[in-house]
């Protein structure tokens, strides 16, 4: 049930940019793998991915995790194996992303789904799976390289920086305001930006921030506020298509209102109701801002 919870509220809450995708076939999957897993557990979560012979496989190592995460979270944290590992399966244009987990304890479905979005990556399902519990880190690191070699086009190393540095710092915010809060705030602050445009000043991203956190219910330190000053001036150097953000909340307000219409939409709601209310009024609030606004 959670895991389901998760995946659904994953599809309420982000919008991708635009990605082209090369000569990749519509159920093409790339595979990543820890370099550091032993052959039988390769082989389990090979059969875990239903890969075939007509994947493409290809390694992560615990050195290129270190020389995208280590300047964001200690040594300690990112550990000295590799193991997470990763599969993209290219999907129809205008699907969306969708993420699956198995044995992540750190990085949530949306966590991952807000970095590949800074990354450039849509229409896709991605899955993330390990042997046993680990952070996670590693997986972003072989997702990218897996888009990379997917798509036949290079991501420019600030873009990988920007994405693990996001990924890090809504996984420590998680640690602080809860994990759905942190990743309901970047959604929340990244829907303004495509609606009104990336601010120019501190002064304007901070007022941003915390306008976004007060609507969401979210009290923020002054640590907080001034850490993700920095990631949004960051993405503010990159080349992030904003307009397509929007677009792709367009298609998630389409996705909500025919699930809630539909029978398992208010079966679902009768399950989540009393658990997730704050929560869920907090995601629609999403939507329905930019409704009033439209």
């Amino acid at each position: 049930m959670k895991k389901y919870i998760i995946g659904f509220i994953a599809l309420l809450l982000f919008a991708f940019p635009s990605l082209t995708y090369a000569d990749a076939v519509v159920g093409d999957m790339t595979i990543t793998l820890g370099e550091n897993l032993t052959e039988e557990q390769k082989q389990t979560i090979l059969k875990e991915m239903n890969a075939t012979s007509d994947d493409q496989i290809i390694t992560v190592s615990n050195k290129e995790e270190h020389q995208y995460l280590g300047d964001y979270i200690p040594k300690a944290t990112i550990g000295t194996k590799a193991i997470s590992s990763t599969s993209i399966t290219i999907e129809e244009s205008g699907s969306g992303l969708e993420v699956k987990t198995k044995n992540i304890n750190w990085v949530t479905d949306e966590m991952y789904l807000n970095a590949l979005m800074t990354a450039g990556v849509k229409d896709a399902s991605i899955y993330v799976t390990a042997p046993f519990e680990v952070s996670g880190t590693a997986a972003l690191t072989g997702l990218i390289k897996a888009y990379e070699i997917t798509s036949e086009e290079a991501i420019p190393e600030d873009v990988k920086q920007v994405a693990n540095e996001e990924l890090v710092t809504t996984a420590k915010l998680g640690d602080e305001v809860g994990a759905e809060n942190a990743s309901a705030l970047m959604a929340k602050i990244k829907d303004e930006i495509a609606q009104n445009g990336m601010p120019e000043t501190d002064a304007d991203i901070r007022t941003m921030i915390e306008n976004a956190a007060n609507e969401l219910g979210i009290t923020l330190s002054e640590e907080q506020i001034n850490s993700l000053i920095d990631l949004f001036n960051k993405m503010k150097d990159i080349n992030i298509d904003w307009n397509q953000v929007g677009d792709q909340l367009d298609q998630a307000r389409d996705k909500i209102s025919n699930f809630l219409n539909s029978e398992e939409g208010q079966t679902f709601l009768e399950q989540v109701k009393e658990f997730f209310i704050s929560l869920w009024n907090a995601f629609i609030s999403i939507f329905t801002n930019n409704e009033q606004s439209a």
